[in-house]
């Protein structure tokens, strides 16, 4: 029967769900936006879900985890987001399918109106599992597509009426959104940060902006608490000029896996990016602002291992952004790839990231992006330089996901890589050349030693010799980014399209060199094996024998035994044929036609 626990208790939530017959856990608990007593920047609902995927974890069940939400995402124009504190559990859910993608369902909004038609749609997506990510409505179930944005339009340039308010101002990113907005001509800046003035750097990159013509002031303030910003703003209103424009691109990076993240690294996560853009969202709410611009992050579009809070808290942006629209106010969320030389893409984060196919941009190149999105008044969007012959089949490693599904690039990458037109590099087909000569086991050794030699490369090592051939690939250190380059790599070598899943799917050097051979040689085709040879050599033996040795006798019936063997093996198929049809014979017939039978095949009556 039915098991109330609190969910703030993991492990009453582990026991009551560590029952036998678990099919799959539905959870309402992002609905409750109730902030976390001890967090006040937290919602109960954010908090909750993430202890119930731990707990799910505890309690060893991996029956799929579906996270209900409503008003948590827009289908278009006429569908307004309700709900931006609701859309953070979609992005630690994005994070939840990377990280374990055996047990995650997937995420479903909810109509604002609940009916039985309703209800039939959620149990049809639940059932079905193709998609992951979906709103239902009115008008049917919508998935969710990455898709480009449209080339053409007729921007309105950005010009700054008063002050340019930028905060985490004083870091490397927003020394360079101040340098943008002075040179679009901003009356006056003001960079924000906890550290203010005492930030490295900041009085060379002030002094800059100064020397240029632009006055600018920079101020102490932690954007999580409201009193702070609310001071913040009154300080700029009673300086003037007045506040016309907000750069929101502060925030604190994470990593930290979902299993292992607390609540109270959730609530200081979110306390910067969240509470921050909450406040000022507020408080600039009556103010004619012409820019109201949040700094996301990829991570809240296609998730990002090791940063559940981090992927949840851009998602809250994003989705502000498009809250803010619907109520009639201008805002602009861009969810970005890696920067050079600033943010993540310095630290081991970065590191990673470019590994799975995100290219750092050049912050000149952000800069443009930035000013493109801004002049064409875009709502969320997302702004990075991808590698997608990399980053869609590592994505979907794992688990596959419809949502690069819109992405041409994506889409081939997903089919097996650049080469579409099915042809052979040449030294694929040197490959298939060398396997047209050999046996068998001939075929099997040079394809392991091949599986070998680019396990090996792709790992660091030495050579081939280093790896074990029947080692499984995951002891050897294979993992998501290099099963993926592996692929590539056995592509490139062999002309095949192979699936990103291969080496989850053939776990070892030896069993993927099986698979290879019978991809290259589907007939199983090989030159003759080397029994010829040694049938040669048994006949000058036997040649060399002299006719009246007392062996020879021995050696003739040794030899019609083995030949009695050999064509009794090659007429088992005809003789087990033979009797199955006799057997459907006899078992179909009367008395008298048995008795004819036995007088047909054996001469008796």
């Amino acid at each position: 029967g039915p098991a109330a626990v609190p969910a703030d208790a993991p492990a009453d939530v582990a026991a009551a769900l560590g029952r036998p017959g678990v099919a799959g856990v539905i959870s309402l608990t992002a609905l409750d936006e109730t902030p976390v007593p001890d967090h006040p920047v937290l919602a109960t609902g954010v908090a909750a879900t993430l202890l119930l995927v731990q707990a799910l974890g505890d309690a060893g069940v991996t029956a799929p985890l579906w996270v209900l939400t409503r008003g948590a995402v827009t289908t278009g124009p006429q569908d307004v987001l309700t709900s931006p504190t609701q859309a953070q559990v979609w992005g630690m859910g994005r994070v939840a399918g990377l990280e374990h993608p055996d047990r995650w369902g997937g995420l479903i909004d909810l109509p604002e109106q609940w009916d039985d038609r309703a209800a039939a749609r959620l149990c049809a997506i639940i059932a079905g599992a193709e998609e992951d990510q979906v709103a239902i409505r009115a008008a049917g179930v919508l998935g969710r597509r990455l898709v480009r944005a449209p080339q053409e339009r007729t921007p309105a340039p950005w010009s700054p009426r008063g002050t340019v308010l930028v905060t985490g101002g004083t870091g490397g990113i927003g020394g360079l959104v101040a340098r943008w907005a002075a040179e679009r001509g901003a009356p006056r800046l003001v960079l924000t940060s906890r550290s203010g003035p005492n930030a490295p750097d900041v009085a060379a990159s002030v002094a800059r902006l100064a020397a240029a013509g632009t006055p600018v002031e920079v101020v102490s303030c932690d954007v999580a608490s409201r009193d702070d910003v609310a001071c913040l703003l009154a300080h700029i209103k009673d300086s003037g000029p007045a506040l016309s424009s907000v750069v929101h691109s502060a925030g604190v990076g994470q990593g930290t896996a979902l299993l292992d993240t607390t609540v109270d690294e959730q609530a200081y996560v979110s306390a910067a990016k969240c509470a921050g853009a909450a406040w000022l969202d507020e408080l600039t709410a009556q103010d004619d602002l012409d820019a109201f611009v949040t700094f996301s992050s990829g991570s809240a579009i296609w998730g990002s291992g090791l940063q559940p809070a981090y992927a949840s808290a851009n998602a809250y942006l994003d989705a502000l952004a498009e809250n803010r629209r619907a109520r009639g106010l201008t805002a602009t969320s861009v969810a970005w790839g890696l920067w050079g030389g600033v943010g993540l893409a310095q630290g081991n984060t970065g590191e990673q990231l470019q590994r799975y196919g995100l290219r750092v941009m050049d912050p000149e190149l952000g800069i443009k992006a930035l000013a493109r999105a801004v002049d064409g008044g875009d709502g969320a969007i997302t702004v990075a330089d991808v590698d997608w012959s990399r980053f869609a089949p590592t994505f979907t490693v794992h688990r596959p996901s419809p949502l690069l599904g819109s992405v041409p690039e994506a889409r081939q990458a997903l089919a097996g890589g650049e080469d579409g037109d099915g042809t052979r590099p040449e030294s694929a087909s040197d490959l298939a050349a060398r396997l047209g000569g050999l046996s068998r086991s001939e075929q099997d050794r040079l394809l392991t030693d091949l599986v070998r030699a680019e396990v090996a490369a792709v790992l660091g090592y030495a050579s081939g010799e280093a790896v074990e051939a029947g080692r499984p690939f995951k002891d050897l250190g294979v993992d998501s980014v290099t099963a993926v380059e592996l692929r590539n790599r056995l592509n490139a070598v062999t002309g095949l399209k192979l699936s990103s899943t291969l080496v989850f799917d053939y776990p070892t050097s030896a069993v993927l060199a099986e698979h290879l051979r019978a991809r290259l040689s589907p007939d199983g085709a090989g030159a003759p094996e080397p029994v010829f040879g040694e049938l040669d050599q048994l006949e000058a033996v036997l040649a060399g024998i002299p006719a009246d040795s007392g062996v020879r006798a021995e050696v003739t019936a040794r030899l019609q035994t083995v030949l009695s063997k050999w064509l009794g093996a090659s007429d088992a198929p005809k003789r087990d044929a033979d009797t199955a049809a006799v057997t459907d014979r006899l078992g179909a017939a009367s008395a008298d036609e048995v008795l004819d039978f036995i007088n047909k095949e054996f001469g008796m009556s």
